[in-house]
């Protein structure tokens, strides 16, 4: 039976050092929570660090196996490795670059090197318990490889990648040396999880800039594998903090608070030290409160709690010392005998005095200047069985696009902030509750728990989509199918489109003429008196007469509109105008001087906007205003907008490839079909044959046609396979 593994940077289970001994502990953190209800499913395993350096081969031997019966799998660091992967690279590179604090980063080359040795072992760990079957699911910016390690390992494995800190826009990230190393490694895997739409914009952007990857409605593809990329938000064990707040010892520690903070509003903060978490802000727009409410003295206290963190490293050091003068600075400002505005505490609480700061908090502050979401928030919501409180919540957090109903503030606007702090502190009682109410019924229906399932059901429904189109990929089993079906037949029809078809795409359009294997290749495929072979091109008919002047194959240009048979001259369909291009042709061509890298090409009864070297993300969007500046002109002329690979094309709404299509078959009966094409001009040739055609999409599988190829080449070796079939003795 097939099973989970989660691999994430640290075991929901840590080792610690307890005296003359070792003890296991649970880890910090939400996530620990969140997967608990997929790691107990089955023989579900976690593969991570337990959180402590062990020398001793015994002692790792020992709790491997106690792990082991945990259904644990851990994963041993030694120093250097935690320094340089974990230390370095994670949080010197990635941590600062991922949360928008550029000017901290440290591009240590030695640090990449362990960064990518410690993926790899998690890689080698993971392949030691994985069956084929099996569904991996990664965790966050410390793995940030393994999912292309893994695919490289276990090509048809289910993989997906979670991450739960920001992703920074591709100006950012396209800073980090080994940017497109991190970025093929993410798309190892089948489905991509972020918190916001933000951060998959920006995960997308910087994919298909720095990697060359297509993005159809957020589906990447990469070696012809679909990657879903969508945002999942994450949520808490809401229905925890709600119990713990009737626990009786956070009921005790509650009365204890309001005792000693009597008449006084409290204005809770909770962060661990970061130079991301906006404290320093905090703090100023409470001294700037203070400064402007004089009547709010003695009446509120801003609890402040500061988990420690990486205070050994110069940056975290400064910020420490910045915060203790700070709080120091207001306390001596505005304090008295028996009030001091900041209640201030550098260490860590248990989980229940952190419920009974919840629940005796008037107002949460919660201020990041960059959060992947920010559970603090939820926690305080979820921890409000009363429905009084009032959060305040930077825009920078994910989870202000859920919690609307907060006070949103911009953090690093410190009047904002204090605006807000006197905002909530005088909120009607009655809007109080209809804003927490409402965040509350948020909280307690996207649970960390509806999170996981979530994202595993889609991981599932991925898989099952890329089975039904591995089963549409042209392999042995269809190309056998298609083989046996051309020699059995008397009289067949080839239809083939030219540009990315027959041969790969070039950012210059002149550059793409036939080179000497093609045209040996369709020489012999024509030497076989039974076939039919047919170019049909969105080419002017100028350019296939100049490469194919002397060939005996039949030619249709321009999606139908001349046409030509072996030996015989070009022929225009009759009925045609192009009395609108001079005016539409202006328009176009106002598109190409302000778009760089953009061209019209004009043919006989059509214009086409051409933008293969345009910035990439200029050149769909310049696309798409066009194209709504040619609806007019398509309405008043009677013409047919195409929005092709990279390309707009307007022309005669007679004409198409379909319509082309069905004049070749009105004219003849044959008893095998092939259609090959990899445009969206090709889709009307698909609509228009018979459903027993062999239709083959080239790139895509998004399609009419029946089946599809990769890439080109596979095109050109499926056709050499039909050319080998070709007789010996057929009459050229």
């Amino acid at each position: 039976m097939s099973k989970t593994i989660i691999v994430s940077n640290r075991l929901p289970i840590k080792i610690t050092a307890d005296g003359s001994g070792y003890v296991l502990q649970p880890s910090e953190g939400g996530l620990a929570t969140g997967l608990a209800s997929i790691h107990t499913q089955g023989e579900n395993t976690w593969i991570g660090w337990p959180g402590i350096i062990l020398e001793d081969a015994k002692q790792k031997a020992y709790f491997t196996e106690v792990l082991k019966a945990k259904r644990l799998a851990p994963l041993f660091l030694d120093d250097d490795e935690i320094r340089g992967f974990y230390e370095g690279f994670s949080n010197e590179v990635l941590w600062p670059i991922f949360h928008y604090m550029p000017n901290y980063a440290v591009y240590g080359l030695d640090n990449w090197q362990t960064y990518v040795r410690v993926n790899e072992k998690f890689r080698d760990l993971v392949l030691e318990v994985a069956e084929p079957d099996d569904t991996i699911w990664v965790h966050d910016y410390q793995l940030l490889l393994l999912p292309g390690l893994l695919r490289n390992a276990l090509p048809d494995a289910s993989i997906g990648f979670f991450q739960h800190i920001p992703f920074p826009s591709q100006e950012l990230f396209r800073l980090i040396p080994w940017r497109r190393e991190l970025l093929e490694g993410m798309l190892g895997a089948d489905l991509l999880g972020f918190h916001t739409f933000d951060d998959v914009r920006h995960f997308i952007s910087s994919a298909t800039r720095l990697t060359g990857t297509n993005n159809n409605s957020n589906k990447l593809e990469e070696d012809g594998r679909t990657i879903v990329v969508e945002p999942f938000p994450m949520g808490i064990d809401s229905n925890r903090f709600s119990a713990l707040s009737a626990d009786e010892r956070v009921t005790k520690r509650v009365a204890e608070l309001e005792s000693n903070f009597k008449d006084q509003k409290i204005i809770l903060s909770i962060d661990r030290l970061d130079y991301s978490k906006g404290i320093l802000q905090r703090l100023e727009a409470f001294d700037l409160f203070l400064a402007e409410n004089p009547s709010f003295h003695k009446r509120v206290t801003l609890y402040m709690v500061v988990v420690p963190s990486r205070d050994t490293v110069p940056q975290y050091r400064e910020l420490k010392d910045q915060i203790d003068r700070l709080v120091g600075h207001i306390n001596a400002e505005y304090g008295v005998y028996n009030w001091y505005p900041v209640a201030y505490f550098y260490h860590g609480y248990p989980v229940e005095e952190i419920s009974a700061l919840y629940n005796v908090a008037d107002v949460c502050l919660v201020t990041p200047m960059r959060d992947g979401m920010n559970l603090v928030s939820k926690e305080y919501i979820a921890s409000r069985n009363d429905h009084t409180g009032v959060l305040i919540l930077s825009e920078m957090a994910g989870a202000a696009n859920e919690l609307i109903d907060a006070v949103i503030v911009n953090p690093n606007n410190v009047n904002d902030i204090c605006d807000a702090m006197l905002t909530a502190l005088n909120m009607p009682m009655a809007e109080v509750t209809r804003r927490m109410k409402a965040m509350r019924q948020i909280v307690f229906k996207f649970t960390v728990q509806h999170w996981a399932n979530l994202f595993m059901n889609r991981l599932e429904e991925i898989k099952k989509v890329q089975s039904n189109t591995r089963a549409r990929l042209v392999g042995s089993v269809i190309e056998d199918q298609i083989i046996t079906h051309y020699k059995s037949a008397a009289s067949r029809l080839l239809l083939l489109d030219y540009d990315g078809t027959l041969v790969g795409f070039q950012d210059d359009i002149d550059k793409a003429s036939p080179d000497d294997e093609l045209y040996r290749l369709l020489d012999k495929l024509e030497t076989d008196i039974n076939n039919h072979l047919v170019i049909i091109s969105g080419r002017k008919h100028s350019t296939l007469e100049q490469w194919f002047q002397n060939k005996p194959y039949s030619l249709i240009a321009e999606h139908g509109v001349w046409t030509k048979e072996p030996h015989a001259e070009w022929r225009l369909k009759s009925g045609l105008s192009n009395a609108w291009k001079e005016e539409v042709g202006a328009f176009m061509e106002s598109y190409a001087d302000r778009t760089p890298g953009a061209f019209v090409e004009e043919k006989s009864f059509s214009l086409a906007w051409h933008y293969r070297k345009v910035q990439r993300d200029l050149g769909p969007l310049r696309a798409n205003e066009l194209i709504e500046g040619l609806r007019d002109y398509s309405a008043s002329y009677g013409l047919q907008l195409l929005d092709g690979d990279k390309v707009v094309e307007i022309r005669s709404a007679e004409v198409n490839k379909g319509r082309a299509t069905l004049d070749i078959l009105h004219e003849n009966r044959y008893d095998f079909i092939l259609s090959i094409g990899d445009d969206r001009t090709d889709e009307d040739t698909f609509h228009a044959l018979p459903p027993e055609a062999f239709t083959i999409k080239v790139g895509t599988e998004v399609s009419a046609a029946r089946f599809y190829l990769k890439h080109h080449r596979d095109v050109r070796r499926l056709l050499q396979r039909l050319a080998d079939e070709t007789p010996q003795t057929a009459n050229p």
